[in-house]
């Protein structure tokens, strides 16, 4: 049996990278002219201003002194990997995946470059397109989240079926989701570099626009780690518990006698100990942190 009777047509790639996506052979086409075939295993060589880029290009950010690194390597060496690309109508052709190498080509004054021509329809370019980029490390997360939404928009997948089709945790993609609920100002922060993914899942506990905005000014202005945001957002939510530390602290000294009995106690047990003193009343508390110092305690205490 022949390889194509073998692949069932209905199959979806499910988180196998971009070549899952890509038919393994051209389809035939009824009612169009069919394009010039492509010697196997030898990408075409086309004019790089004949390629058009990809209208649904997720990524909105490029590493200038990356590019430019990319660029002066393609000046002395060429591009390694062909991009992959669409035939147009007009005779160009629209990129699906490759961008960088097709940007750093143009500096580095390249007139062609080596393609991969995949005749697919313009919803399977920009499925292709979308899931290429979040197949990627380096996109941002505002960039990842945003290209979740338009899976979720355009092709009506859900969160499972996105993390399928990309090989992530489903969890995953629910938190980068959840970036998008974040004001728009707040987005361009971590969209810039300046607020991490940790410090925006943190300031997401809040509830406001306004509450986020301040708290964001916040943790910039004081540089806080993603810890110490945390920290500061659950006190924001819980101002009570705020209130008992600053009640605390304001708490009268222990008394003298009471505090030498405790320090007593403690060099006798080798535990933590807590005396709570009212007026000549109150309770004895000894802190262990294992079974051994329990099963120690008791032995003591039990004069065994």
């Amino acid at each position: 049996m022949s390889e194509a009777k073998n692949i069932d047509p209905k199959r979806r790639a499910l988180g196998r990278g971009l070549e899952a996506l890509l038919p393994s052979r051209p389809a035939a086409a009824k009612t169009v002219e069919p394009a010039p075939a492509v010697p196997s295993g030898k990408p075409l060589e086309v004019n790089v201003a004949d390629i058009e880029r990809n209208p649904f290009q997720t990524r909105t950010r490029f590493d200038e002194d990356a590019l430019n690194e990319l660029a002066r390597s393609v000046a002395a060496t060429g591009v390694v990997q062909p991009i992959v690309v669409k035939r147009l109508n007009n005779g160009k052709y629209q990129l699906i995946a490759g961008e960088r190498r097709w940007l750093a080509s143009q500096r580095a004054g390249k007139q062609t470059i080596p393609v991969i021509v995949r005749e697919v329809s313009d919803e399977q370019a920009m499925e292709m397109t979308i899931v290429e980029n979040l197949q990627r490390a380096d996109l941002n997360p505002m960039e990842q989240a945003r290209a979740y939404e338009r899976l979720g928009r355009e092709f009506k997948m859900t969160q499972e079926q996105m993390a399928q089709r990309t090989g992530k945790e489903r969890a995953s993609v629910s938190n980068f989701l959840r970036l998008l609920r974040l004001p728009r100002p707040v987005q361009d922060k971590v969209e810039g570099g300046e607020l991490s993914f940790g410090h925006a899942r943190a300031l997401l506990a809040l509830e406001s626009e306004e509450q986020i905005l301040a708290a964001a000014q916040k943790v910039q202005a004081l540089n806080l780690s993603v810890r110490g945001t945390e920290n500061y957002v659950k006190g924001l939510l819980d101002p009570e518990r705020k209130l008992g530390k600053v009640q605390a602290a304001e708490e009268p000294e222990i008394d003298p006698n009471v505090k030498a009995a405790q320090v007593q106690l403690q060099r006798s047990l080798g535990l933590k100990v807590r005396i709570e003193d009212n007026k000549g009343k109150g309770r004895v508390v000894i802190e262990y942190s294992n079974l051994e110092d329990f099963d120690a305690l008791l032995e003591m205490l039990s004069n065994k």
